[in-house]
């Protein structure tokens, strides 16, 4: 299931899902009304607002109604294959997608993710709490698939408290022991578990209460970001409040050496193959953003203060929304931690 270009086809599928529904082509504006120039207006805004929190059900109704007025749009009809998608309506998705009358790479990489996706729900086994849908392969036991379960509810009522944030949909774990279902492509050994869209959880790691409870507080914090905001986080931010959350590692000395650029910190960790260069870059993502918590006292506010920056970082980018909320600059914040 893995697939070398993976995390960019992600980032593609993203950009599908945020594309201003203002720009597209095929609605006849100029003929519309004053009227219905403002009702359109209004759902226009309406929707990319829904699209930026990812509230699905909320832009779907608001993507259908425009498809209305402009039937052929393939901007819209983009979109409403995407929000399928992101609604775990996989079937819907390709069988919308089969009526369109355009090919697109983006609507391709939906069809075969979504069969891949259909076909990794065929093959697990499947539990659900009030805000998850637990996946697992391997026959885990009862017991480890309930803690598992637990302790992500328990996670998602600390988390959303911190953030004063309810995401929208359900989220998804899975469990897993074979590598088909560990969803990223090539990746350094020192990766275990990660955040595609599901948390993802090696089920051997549930024999160590003392390792996987922070994991799954950890994933799930990269969950809540994603939910808080589709804008691409700067590795830093995501990181190191993920870290924070899972308090996992909040002894550790100062890595030696030269500090890491403000760009090796906004991209990936995962890509870095070399175990010390990736404890540098986490050490420091999460220096950074215990700096900003310190800031406004590291309590209940700022959190909420930190989870308004990252839902700005759309519309001001990430020196803006830094400025905006604690006068700074990612350069600035990097220096105050050396």
């Amino acid at each position: 299931m893995a697939q070398k270009n993976k995390p960019e086809r992600i980032g593609r599928l993203v950009c599908i899902l945020l594309m201003c529904v203002v720009a597209f082509a095929g609605f006849r504006y100029y003929k519309k009304t004053v009227e219905e120039r403002l009702q359109i207006n209004q759902m226009i805004s309406v929707t990319n607002e829904c699209l930026r929190v990812g509230d699905w059900k909320c832009a779907e109704k608001n993507v259908r109604e425009l498809l209305k007025s402009a039937p052929n749009d393939t901007n819209l009809q983009m979109h409403l294959a995407g929000i399928l998608f992101e609604q775990e309506r996989y079937k819907e998705c390709i069988g919308y997608i089969e009526t369109l009358n355009f090919k697109h790479s983006d609507l391709d990489y939906l069809v075969e993710k979504s069969n891949l996706l259909e076909q990794e729900m065929a093959q697990l086994g499947v539990e659900k709490s009030m805000h998850f849908r637990l996946e697992f392969d391997g026959g885990p036991s009862k017991k480890d698939v309930m803690e598992a379960l637990a302790v992500l509810e328990v996670a998602y009522d600390s988390i959303s408290n911190l953030f004063d944030f309810m995401p929208e949909n359900k989220m998804s774990l899975v469990l897993y022991q074979d590598a088909e279902f560990q969803g990223t492509g090539p990746r350094p050994d020192w990766v275990g578990a990660v955040f595609d869209g599901k948390l993802r959880v090696p089920v051997n790691m549930m024999e160590y209460r003392e390792v996987y409870r922070p994991v799954l507080f950890h994933e799930l914090t990269h969950a809540f970001v994603r939910a808080m905001t589709h804008a691409n986080v700067p590795c830093w931010m995501n990181e190191g409040i993920a870290q924070v959350i899972d308090a996992s590692h909040n002894n550790e000395d100062r890595p030696t050496g030269a500090p890491p650029s403000v760009e090796a910190l906004e991209n990936s960790f995962v890509k870095e193959p070399n175990t010390e260069k990736a404890k540098k870059l986490y050490w420091y993502s999460r220096k950074m953003v215990e700096e900003l918590l310190q800031r406004d006292g590291g309590g209940a506010a700022a959190f909420r203060k930190f989870a308004k920056c990252l839902q700005d970082l759309q519309s001001l980018g990430m020196d803006g929304t830094l400025q905006k909320h604690y006068e700074t600059t990612a350069q600035n914040l990097l220096k105050s931690v050396r």
